[in-house]
């Protein structure tokens, strides 16, 4: 069930193939429009935006897997989608995406 915490009773945004290449669409669009980026192939340009969306996603479902197993491993072990278990999953997710730099 990897990102699939709902914290706080919220669900995240997964960001699906479709959604990749809209936001890839948008980043180089954004950035040739203000003037801050010129692409010789826009395609390839597209291709490693889309690249960097995907590289965040696959390390944010890392992140996730890992918190999950570090809550398992508790000696005390709240149950899951409970408040001590999100607020634990939260707090931990957020130390590992921070010691990661993402």
């Amino acid at each position: 069930m990897s990102g699939a915490s709902s914290c706080n009773g919220e669900f995240p945004l997964r960001l699906t193939e479709d959604r990749i290449s809209h936001l890839s669409r948008l980043v180089i669009d954004r950035l040739y429009k203000d003037d801050l980026a010129d692409f010789a192939d826009e395609g390839m340009a597209l291709r490693e935006a889309k690249a960097a969306f995907q590289a965040y996603v696959r390390a944010e479902d890392e992140v996730d897997d890992f918190v999950r197993r570090k809550i398992a491993r508790l000696s005390r072990r709240p149950p899951e989608g409970g408040r001590e278990w999100e607020i634990l999953y939260r707090k931990y997710f957020e130390e590992e995406m921070a010691r990661r730099k993402l």
